[in-house]
Formats: structure tokens, C-alpha cells, sequence
């Protein structure tokens, strides 16, 4: 005899899985199409939509400023002159939470060669992304962008759900993009190569 309330209620479940898929989809950074607005002319010296920025294509980066979740004031322009790393996250990203030990192993290991290391917390509860950052010991700051208003400046550049990270030249260009995590390698050879350039 047939259970009519399991048959109702699996319709349900798959919409649900349906439903947490294209939500981890969205968060790994693979519906980049999606905002329809990446630019397509920001391309890396590989070709792809990760990497290097060849230094005569790099566009200079939005303003970027705002408070801490420590509560500080911020002003990525006040880096000018480092290679700043910026990496859009959220505690609730999975990809994101995956990807942040390898943020602070490649922090710790260049912060010697003239590299900042700047958080942006998007979308995300402080209490949360706080609680996070805590158990997780990164050893840098974050912007606290819970609205996502720091991200729409990006939107250009980038989709608008994290993770992505940007690189900035010592002269405040926009010189790598990764969209979605990264390994400790991917990310570690970029950055070495920038802290290596001569304004």
C-alpha cells in the first residue's frame, strides 16, 4: 500500500535540495553570468577570469572604505603603495569557509614583503562573521558590509556573492581576480609576483 504522505511530501524535499544546490552554486562564485555585468574586457594574462592582470590592462580599483567588525575605521586607499588582498567572504559561504585557511597562510607569509590582507564581510551577520574570523585566528581586518553596498561598487569586477578575491597593485590597480576559493598555491604565486614588482 502506497504511504500518500511520503508521495506529498517528495515533492517538497526536492525543491528543497533544489533549492540548497543552487544556493551553494551561487555562493561558490559559478554564477558569475548571473549579475550580467562582469566586465568582459578584464581579462587575465592567461585569458581566463583568474590570475594575473597584465600591468597595462590593470584599471584602477574602486573606492573602498568603511568600519571593521572590530569597529574601526578603514580606507583601503591608505595602503597605497602595498599589495593589498581583498577577499569578499561571509560565514555562511561554505566555499568561503573552506578557502580561509589558505587566506591566512599566504597572509602570514608575504605580510614581510609588503602585503595587506583586507577582509570584506558581505551580507553577513556581525555576531557571525565575528564568531568566524575568532575560531578561525585571522590575523587581519575586515570591512563590515552587511547590506552589500561595498560589493555593488565591484559589480563591474566581480559577481555579487562571495567569495572573490581582488589584488592590487602597490599603485592601486586592480592587477589579479579569483572568482570563487582558492588554494594556498593559486593564491601564494600571484601575490609573490606583485610584492615583487617596482612601482
Amino acid at each position: 500500500m502506497t504511504d500518500n504522505g511520503s508521495v506529498l511530501r517528495r515533492p517538497t524535499a526536492v525543491a528543497a535540495a533544489l533549492a540548497c544546490v543552487l544556493a551553494l552554486t551561487a555562493c561558490s562564485g559559478e554564477s558569475a553570468a548571473t549579475d550580467g555585468a562582469i566586465s568582459p574586457t578584464l581579462k587575465t594574462v592567461d585569458g581566463g577570469e583568474n590570475g594575473l592582470i597584465a600591468e597595462g590592462d590593470r584599471p584602477p580599483a574602486p573606492d573602498l572604505s568603511g568600519t571593521t567588525l572590530d569597529g574601526e575605521r578603514l580606507d583601503v586607499a591608505d595602503y597605497r603603495g602595498k599589495v593589498v588582498v581583498l577577499n569578499f567572504w561571509a560565514s555562511w559561504c561554505p566555499p568561503c569557509r573552506a578557502e580561509a585557511p589558505n587566506l591566512i597562510e599566504v597572509a602570514e607569509q608575504t605580510e614581510a614583503d609588503g602585503v595587506q590582507f583586507i577582509g570584506v564581510n558581505v551580507k553577513n551577520a556581525k555576531d557571525e562573521a565575528l564568531a568566524f574570523e575568532r575560531k578561525q585566528g585571522v590575523p587581519y581586518p575586515s570591512l563590515h558590509d552587511q547590506p552589500g553596498v561595498l560589493l555593488t561598487r565591484f559589480r563591474k569586477l566581480v559577481p555579487q556573492v562571495p567569495p572573490t578575491t581582488l589584488l592590487l597593485d602597490r599603485e592601486g590597480r586592480i592587477a589579479g581576480r579569483f572568482i570563487g576559493g582558492v588554494t594556498t598555491r593559486e593564491l601564494l604565486i600571484p601575490v609573490q609576483a606583485l610584492a615583487a614588482e617596482t612601482p
